[in-house]
C-alpha cells in the first residue's frame, strides 16, 4: 500500500491571522477536526501504515504545496472537515471528489461507507463532485496531485452532528481509518519501480469530432496536450495554479480545468474518451453581465430545483416562472438572478434569519436596519423586489414597474454590472460573486448549455 496525507481543514495562517474555520457550539472546526486527525492517525499507526499528517499552522495552498512536493504514485490525501449551514437543522456527512472522475466517485463512496458504518446515527448526505460545493471546485482534490479526496464529517452548526462528533470521536476516526484502508489498497500501483510512471493513453473528442492526438489518464483524471488548450484560444495565464504535468517530453494540462473557461468537461468511461464541448450555447460575454438575456427554459430551472431539494416546488410552484417573467420586464439576467437566489436561500430551503413565509428569496434588508430582513405579500413581489435590487446595482436605468424593492433609492446606480462586483456589496462575503458563478454554471451544465 502507498503512503495516506492527511490534512485537518483549517487552523493555518490565512490572511494575517489563524483560520478557525465554522465556530459554533462553543468550538471551532479546525480544533474538532485535529483532534480528530490525531486520533485517525493514531489508528492507523496502529495498523502499521505509513502516515504523513500536515502541519497545522500551514495554509491551504501551503497545505498543497507540502503534499505535492513529498507525494508519490500510490499515495492517497484527504483532507477532514465539518461543514456549517445557516439552519440549525441540517445536519449529515458527505464526501467530495474531483468532478467527472468515476474512479475518484467510487473511492469517495469506500470512504463514506467506513465512516457510516462505525456511526450509522450520522445522515447520508452521500458522495459529491468538487463542481457541487459552494465555490464550484474544491482546491485539495484539483490541486493535489495524488488521489485526493474532501470529507466533511457533519454539521459544526447542528447540535446532533456536533455532539455525535465530541461523544464518540473514536467511531469517526476509526470509521474514516477503514475507509481510507480500503480506498489506499485500491490505488495502490501493482509492484514495481513507484516513481517511474507509465499513464494508459485516452481519446479526446472536441465538439463531437476526433481528435488526432492522444491524452494521458493519471490519476484517474484526463489529461490533455497543452496545444490543444492553445487551439481552443485559452489562455492559462489568467488561471492560477493550473495542474500541467511533463510526460514522454509533452506538457499535458488537466482537463476538468477548462471547465472555469466555459469548455463543458465530460468523460466515457466504455471508449476512455474525454470530450470537451467549447460550443457554450449561452453568449460568453454575457455569462457574468447582469443586465443582459436569460437563456434556460421553465422547464430547465424547475427540473434544477427539483435536483437539489425534492421539495423545492411544494411551496413556491411558480418561482421559475416568475423569475423570468419579472426579469424580462426590468432587462435582468433571470438565469443569474435564479441562481442568485438558490445561493441565498439554499434551493428554497431557508434556514437561518430568513423564512419561507416573508417571500424574501435575496436576503433583502428592511428599511431602518432592523434585525429582521423585508417581507413582501407574495413570491411575486419578493423576486420582483430581487430583480429590482439587482438592477440598482448593474443599471442606471429608470425602473419599469413601481419600486417594490425597500432599499433600492440607498444604492449606488450601476456600480455592479457584473456578478463578481457583488461581492463586498451585496454581502460581505468575498467570494459571493464566485457562488454565484459556481452555481450558474451548474444551471447551464444541468440544461446542456454548457
Amino acid at each position: 500500500m502507498g503512503r495516506i496525507f492527511i490534512s485537518a481543514a483549517h487552523g493555518g495562517k490565512e490572511a494575517g491571522g489563524i483560520d478557525q474555520g465554522a465556530i459554533a457550539g462553543g468550538t471551532s472546526e479546525a480544533k474538532e477536526m485535529i483532534m480528530l486527525r490525531d486520533l485517525i492517525v493514531t489508528e492507523l499507526r496502529a495498523r502499521s501504515l505509513e502516515i504523513l499528517a500536515v502541519p497545522d499552522d500551514l495554509s491551504a495552498a501551503q497545505t498543497i504545496t507540502w503534499i505535492n512536493s513529498r507525494g508519490r504514485r500510490g499515495d492517497v490525501a484527504l483532507e477532514i472537515a465539518a461543514n456549517a449551514a445557516s439552519s440549525p437543522s441540517v445536519r449529515g456527512a458527505s464526501v467530495f471528489f474531483i468532478a467527472n472522475n468515476s474512479d475518484r466517485k467510487s473511492n469517495a463512496e469506500q470512504l463514506l461507507v467506513g465512516l457510516l458504518r462505525r456511526v450509522p446515527q450520522l445522515p447520508n448526505r452521500g458522495v459529491k463532485p468538487d463542481t457541487d460545493s459552494g465555490l464550484g471546485r474544491l482546491a485539495f482534490c484539483r490541486q493535489t496531485t495524488l488521489a485526493a479526496l474532501v470529507i466533511q464529517v457533519g454539521f459544526l452548526s447542528n447540535p446532533e452532528d456536533r455532539a455525535l462528533l465530541q461523544t464518540r470521536r473514536r467511531d469517526f476516526a476509526l470509521g474514516i481509518a477503514d475507509g481510507l484502508v480500503t480506498w489506499s489498497r485500491v490505488i495502490d500501483p501493482t509492484p514495481g519501480t513507484p516513481t517511474e510512471a507509465n499513464y494508459p493513453p485516452i481519446n479526446i473528442n472536441i465538439n463531437g469530432q476526433s481528435y488526432t492526438e492522444q491524452g494521458v489518464l493519471v490519476n484517474g483524471n484526463a489529461y490533455i496536450p497543452i496545444d490543444l488548450v492553445d487551439l481552443l484560444r485559452i489562455d492559462l495565464s489568467k488561471a492560477a495554479n493550473v495542474n500541467k504535468i511533463t510526460y514522454h517530453k509533452i506538457v499535458y494540462v488537466k482537463a476538468i480545468e477548462l471547465r472555469d473557461f466555459n469548455v463543458a468537461v465530460s468523460w466515457d468511461a466504455a471508449t476512455r474518451t474525454v470530450s470537451l464541448r467549447s460550443n457554450l450555447v449561452v453568449c460568453p460575454g454575457q455569462f457574468s453581465r447582469v443586465m443582459s438575456n436569460g437563456t434556460t427554459s421553465e422547464i430547465q430551472l424547475q427540473l434544477f430545483l427539483r435536483n437539489n431539494n425534492q421539495n423545492a416546488l411544494a411551496k413556491f410552484p411558480d418561482i421559475p416562472k416568475l423569475y423570468r417573467e419579472e426579469a424580462a420586464i426590468e432587462g435582468v439576467n433571470y438565469d443569474i438572478a435564479f441562481c442568485q437566489m438558490c445561493v441565498e436561500t439554499g434551493f428554497l430551503q431557508f434556514g437561518g434569519d430568513v423564512k419561507p413565509e416573508q417571500n424574501n428569496f435575496a436576503g433583502l434588508g428592511a428599511l431602518g436596519g432592523g434585525s429582521e430582513a423585508a417581507s413582501f405579500p407574495s413570491a411575486r413581489i419578493g423576486v420582483r423586489a430581487h430583480i429590482q435590487h439587482l438592477k440598482a446595482y448593474a443599471s442606471l436605468e429608470p425602473l419599469v414597474q413601481e419600486v417594490v424593492d425597500p432599499r433600492f433609492r440607498f444604492v449606488t446606480r450601476g456600480i455592479a454590472p457584473l456578478i463578481d462586483q457583488l461581492a463586498g456589496r451585496w454581502s460581505a462575503d468575498l467570494d459571493y460573486g464566485t457562488k454565484i458563478s459556481a452555481m450558474l454554471k451548474r444551471l447551464y451544465e444541468s440544461a446542456g448549455l454548457l
